[in-house]
């Protein structure tokens, strides 16, 4: 089914085609997630057909020939059909042209050259069709050329392996990865990282991460990587699909992971929390896990189940996904208000109390608590 606001701009722009990813992932029987458009107008002439119909038109990339129009709050990607004039592995300085062929050559992978009209005939230069319904990821043309433009493609690659290839590996692209991969040492962490994690969401990217070990490139972008059995045992027990879980189950406690690809706060507070917490036994009682998740959230310490290869922790996840979390249930304020002076001995009383609590299983009221306190005090 096509976004609603695709047929607004086919009236707009009748000679726009819908370009890669949402052809293939179309052709693939998958979710189509973004629309991208290419059309040979210039960008002044599609901002300008824009304008006159009253759609909102942004020019995100005017300088490689890309316009975003917003229609019904949904935006849609529009670029000038184009040839690369220069590039340096990361960067391209491009030309406008009108030849639908010559922009289809300039793109990455077969899979992703096609396009699509609004009469839904797919344009197929490169045999991208028959790539798909095999199963192959190819580079369009000269592998080593198409990576020499843009170093990242190499890890496109292991990306849309993950996610569509069937059988064995293109020789020549694996060929021209192992010759040119020192290249990804010039991309950024973040983009690194970005592409890294669009592979760790594949639903299972074992063989396409055991290809990047092979041809060196997880050597390149990953060196910290390790735990392989963990990492193949987690999928193959159907762990949730989690690119920072499969990552601490690749990565030891490695801090320096999160300053070497610049992860957000977000994502260094999970992958440390994920390597702190305790990995419970599978045989641990009501009252060790209690214990637990009066200091861990149960979210974390399920997904620590994860990452210990070889047991079986279903059950262990079911209880932990069972119980509430508890909570210790004095505060500062009640031991002032037990004549507690305010002060480091408040603390301390509490500490000694929760202590206390956390040895009895986390059961204990709030009365018994108050009771061990004014012990305490007395």
């Amino acid at each position: 089914m096509e976004p609603a606001g695709l047929a607004a701009l086919w009236r707009v722009i009748p000679e726009a085609r819908v370009v890669g990813g949402a052809v293939r992932d179309r052709l693939a029987g998958r979710a189509v997630a973004d629309v991208d458009l290419a059309c040979p107008l210039s960008p002044e002439a599609v901002m300008a057909r824009l304008a006159a119909a009253g759609v909102r038109a942004i020019p995100t990339g005017i300088a490689h020939g890309t316009v975003t129009a917003l229609v019904d709050g949904q935006g849609f990607e529009i670029t000038t059909l184009r040839r690369d004039v220069a590039t340096d592995g990361r960067h391209a300085v491009v030309r406008f042209i009108d030849d639908w062929r010559e922009d289809a050559a300039r793109r990455d992978f077969t899979i992703n050259a096609m396009s699509m009209d609004q009469a839904g005939t797919v344009f197929d230069y490169f045999g991208g069709r028959a790539d798909l319904a095999q199963g192959i990821v190819r580079f369009v043309g000269d592998p080593a050329r198409r990576i020499g433009e843009d170093y990242l493609r190499i890890l496109r690659f292991f990306r849309f392996f993950a996610r569509y290839a069937q059988g064995a590996a293109d020789a020549a692209a694996v060929a021209a990865i192992i010759a040119m991969r020192e290249g990804l040492r010039r991309l950024s962490a973040e983009r690194v990282w970005q592409e890294l994690k669009r592979i760790l969401v594949a639903p299972d990217p074992r063989a396409a991460l055991a290809l990047m070990r092979t041809s060196g490139v997880l050597a390149i972008v990953l060196p910290e990587a390790g735990g392989f059995d963990a990492f193949d045992a987690m999928i193959g027990a159907a762990a949730p699909v989690d690119p920072l879980l499969r990552v601490a189950a690749l990565i030891p406690d490695d801090p320096a992971i999160a300053d070497r690809l610049k992860l957000s706060d977000a994502e260094r507070a999970r992958i440390g929390r994920l390597h702190e917490a305790p990995l419970l036994a599978t045989d641990a009682d009501d009252a060790a896990l209690r214990r637990a998740l009066a200091d861990w959230e149960g979210a974390t310490l399920i997904d620590r189940t994860w990452l210990a290869p070889g047991a079986e922790r279903a059950d262990l996840r079911r209880r932990l996904a069972g119980m509430a979390r508890p909570v210790f249930p004095l505060k500062g304020r009640d031991a002032v208000a037990l004549g507690m002076m305010p002060g480091p001995a408040v603390g301390a009383g509490l500490a000694a109390v929760r202590l206390w609590w956390l040895e009895q299983g986390c059961l204990p009221s709030r009365d018994d608590c108050l009771a061990k306190l004014a012990t305490l005090i007395s």
